[in-house]
């Protein structure tokens, strides 16, 4: 055989084992791809927690006012706590016992206390709105 031959022989096999070994990797790159990440930021957390986007506008408002998004705001004449300034700190307990460190406890136990108390996020938005305080 010539060489001529032997690469137009060659050839097609070597593009069906790059075509089989670029689709081999691109379904090994689909099969490994890892979960999606956790949000890492307390807006983020909340965000996934509430879903719904009037809810955590509603949310927003609140926390921006009255932590800055700060797990660890404290309000020195009152001793409010955490994201959402609960009074007395202590009650965000009932949430988890990481409710001083961790801002998803915090965020749980703000949602609830919201929707018992006002129905809503945006219940205790419109509420703090007309009383400066939720």
């Amino acid at each position: 055989m010539s060489a001529t031959l032997l690469r137009r022989i060659a050839t097609p096999k070597k593009l069906v084992a790059g075509a089989v070994a670029t689709a081999a990797a691109a379904t090994l790159a689909v099969t490994v791809a890892p979960a999606q990440a956790a949000p890492t930021s307390a807006k983020a957390i909340a965000q996934q927690k509430i879903g719904n986007s009037k809810q955590f506008q509603c949310f927003d408002n609140i926390v921006s006012r009255e932590s800055g998004w700060n797990p660890s705001a404290t309000n020195a004449s009152t001793g409010a706590y955490g994201l959402v300034q609960a009074l007395p700190a202590n009650k965000m307990a009932s949430a988890g016992s990481d409710w001083k460190t961790n801002p998803a406890t915090q965020i749980k136990w703000g949602i609830n206390y919201m929707n018992e108390r006002y129905g809503s996020a945006c219940g205790a938005w419109a509420h703090w709105q007309a009383n400066g305080w939720y």
